[in-house]
């Protein structure tokens, strides 16, 4: 049964209409196997636990550990590129985590999510049973789905093993790289923020007129209302160029992964943006001042 919902994603997502190699098989099968495994612990620890944070403790992980097993399995000079990439980002993004308190010595604890409380309450997912259906299929599976599917140009790479490094290799290298430092620097910016204002400290610093404000509007936030997820963003769609290096396809099926990804951060922003438009008097002029994810050019 496995082996056949494998041959049929090779079909659909290698663009092909069989694959053969059995290296490239069981590389697809090892990427399902391990989606759907840390999908159903996800969903087991936090129905036990009631923290439903327990995907995005893994957000930053998964990606290395996929990127890991297609080195390991279709070593090259591009798959060694995308795995360091990756694992920077990964890497980074987990810290990140970290010092907000998310991860904790106790694997299954660590600050959940605020917006997971406010789904809660919604009305339409308020009770055990709807919000245990809505964390199965969306908080559990779908995201762990979703995070397998942007990191689908590591297959295309490896299917495409023998293709020479070119010059769109050195464009999605230098771009992930780019996004990865600016989406740091968004991050800290962030951070320092949330910290000051934790502490009540008023500052005639960079942050004064946000303090005064209660959200964020410095910084890089005061190019687009969240340069954060526009960079999580920008970051994939330049992994993407590697699958279009490797097969010389601009368009492939691969793309699906950062199109959802897109999609997923639309929703999210609406959802934290609807949070702050009820707490904070002067976030809809900010809204209507600013573009959600591209700084305007002029």
């Amino acid at each position: 049964m496995l082996s056949s919902i494998t041959d049929l994603f090779l079909r659909i997502a290698l663009f092909d209409a069989g694959v053969t190699n059995p290296q490239l098989q069981h590389l697809a099968i090892s990427f399902v196997i391990v989606m759907i495994t840390a999908a159903l612990v996800c969903f087991a620890v936090s129905e036990m636990t009631f923290n439903y944070s327990q995907v995005d403790k893994l957000w930053s992980l998964m990606p290395i550990a996929y990127s890991l097993m297609a080195l390991f399995t279709f070593p090259s000079p591009r798959m060694l590129i995308m795995f360091i990439l990756v694992a920077v980002w990964g890497l980074r993004l987990s810290y990140n985590f970290y010092r907000k308190g998310g991860y904790n010595i106790i694997p299954w604890k660590g600050e959940e999510d605020y917006r997971w409380k406010i789904m809660r309450n919604n009305p339409s997912l308020k009770g055990r049973f709807r919000f245990g259906l809505f964390n199965l299929f969306f908080i559990s599976f779908y995201q762990h789905f979703l995070i397998f599917l942007f990191c689908t140009p590591l297959l295309m790479v490896a299917k495409n093993r023998d293709a020479g490094l070119n010059w769109l290799d050195i464009i999605a290298a230098s771009l992930m790289l780019l996004f990865i430092i600016a989406e740091s620097i968004a991050d800290n910016q962030l951070f320092r923020f949330h910290k000051l204002k934790k502490q009540g400290e008023s500052t005639d610093g960079p942050y004064a007129g946000s303090l005064k404000k209660g959200f964020l509007s410095e910084g890089l936030w005061r190019y687009v209302r969240h340069p954060n997820y526009a960079c999580e963003q920008a970051i994939w769609i330049s992994f993407y160029l590697f699958s279009v290096a490797a097969s010389g396809k601009w368009i492939n099926i691969t793309l699906a992964g950062f199109v959802l990804l897109v999609i997923l951060f639309v929703g999210s922003s609406s959802l934290t943006e609807k949070i702050s438009g009820e707490k904070y008097p002067g976030y809809a002029a900010y809204k209507k001042e600013l573009p959600r994810f591209l700084p305007r050019l002029f």
